[in-house]
């Protein structure tokens, strides 16, 4: 989906004679202040920042005599430069994706004897170790992770929890308490639709012994509850989540070990069944790419190894593409814009192994630090 600001230009040009600007697209700024607080900048640096409270904003930045004057729409966590040109558009690509450009998290988890309130992150620009930069409300394992363009999200999780905690990519800090989901609920998938302003926490175990298949979800912009907007295809549990521009996946689990569920950001319904892992398994983490979601590690009658992936063009099953450096389950995922990480896990006990491998070609997983407690059941986020 594209607009042609142009076509808005002159639209808005033609029923708005008497207002007094300097132009066709001045008169829309002008006309918009009431409803979108639009403004008038002298320059960049006085622009405020971009954040959900400001999304939509179109501001003008410069003299209006000047030729260098230049327009602007705040989307998400930044401005986006927007020319006068039949040929310039500003499509949902310029959204900030689900991959992040900074930091990978890893949330929570259990060190082989308590759970773990801890939030470190690592660098994806240069391989290295992660450092500890806040604590949760309260430590928990098997949740699931989710991220925002400003915030980490952890829900659910053991002890028994429905809690949905948040905490800031922009500055190191303790966790807050967000909302609650639906039902208390462990060993969920995280899945995040930046551009809809949604996380989404799917597929689940409670107690007793009890299965959910219900998709949650729960908003960026604004602290609250999540509200149950659909089913997964059969109810199962310990599965991974991948996250498209438009489309949430789970894949993997129990009892049904290599579905790969898909269902829609755009429009609250149920998931289908759109193709199978390379083999079945069940606490495995799942990495995005901008094409292709990854599942790996994970557990059946012993631990895996496996890097597989499928595309998010077309409903299809996956193929193994690489290993990890070692079998593990419980392992967190984390997705920058050129790699996949898989940190934390067990493997003959708790691990703290940051590994990554490449979206770019298909090829092993590289060890390339370590966290700062080793630990499994860990929730992935990333910024």
């Amino acid at each position: 989906m594209a607009f042609n600001i142009t076509n808005l230009v002159n639209a808005v040009n033609a029923k708005s004679v008497t207002v007094g600007a300097d132009s066709a697209l001045d008169r829309a700024v002008l006309l918009t202040n009431d409803i979108k607080n639009a403004s008038i900048y002298s320059s960049l640096d006085d622009l405020p920042t971009a954040d959900s409270s400001n999304s939509g904003r179109l501001s003008r930045v410069g003299d209006a005599n000047n030729a260098n004057t230049k327009y602007y729409v705040s989307q998400r966590n930044r401005w986006n430069l927007i020319g006068l040109d039949d040929s310039d558009v500003v499509t949902e690509g310029q959204f900030p994706p689900f991959q992040g450009s900074n930091y990978g998290y890893a949330s929570g988890g259990n060190d082989g004897s308590s759970a773990s309130n801890v939030i470190e992150k690592f660098p994806f620009a240069s391989d290295g170790n992660a450092t500890d930069v806040g604590d949760l409300t309260a430590g928990r394992y098997n949740a699931a992770g989710q991220s925002s363009a400003t915030y980490g999200y952890n829900s659910g999780g053991v002890p028994l929890s429905n809690v949905i905690n948040k905490f800031s990519f922009v500055a190191d800090g303790n966790a807050t308490d967000a909302g609650d989901l639906t039902v208390a609920r462990y060993k969920s998938a995280g899945q995040s639709s930046i551009a809809n302003g949604f996380g989404y926490t799917t597929a689940s175990e409670g107690s007793p012994s009890v299965t959910y298949n219900v998709i949650d979800k729960f908003s960026f912009a604004t602290d609250g509850n999540a509200t149950d907007v659909g089913d997964m295809s059969v109810h199962r549990w310990a599965v991974a989540g991948q996250s498209s521009t438009t489309d949430g996946y789970a894949s993997g689990g129990l009892p049904t070990y290599n579905t790969i569920d898909k269902f829609s950001f755009t429009t609250d319904g149920d998931a289908t069944d759109v193709g199978d892992l390379s083999s079945g398994r069940q606490s495995l983490t799942g990495q995005s790419s901008t094409t292709h979601g990854y599942s790996s590690g994970g557990v059946t009658t012993g631990r895996i190894d496996i890097i597989d992936k499928f595309p998010f063009a077309s409903d299809d099953d996956a193929t193994d593409v690489g290993d990890l450096t070692v079998g593990k389950n419980a392992n967190s995922g984390q997705s920058s814009t050129a790699h996949g990480y898989s940190s934390g896990g067990y493997d003959t006990g708790a691990s703290n192994i940051i590994e990554k491998f490449p979206f770019a070609s298909d090829a092993n997983a590289t060890d390339v630090g370590d966290l700062t407690v080793a630990r499994y059941s860990v929730a992935g986020q990333q910024y």
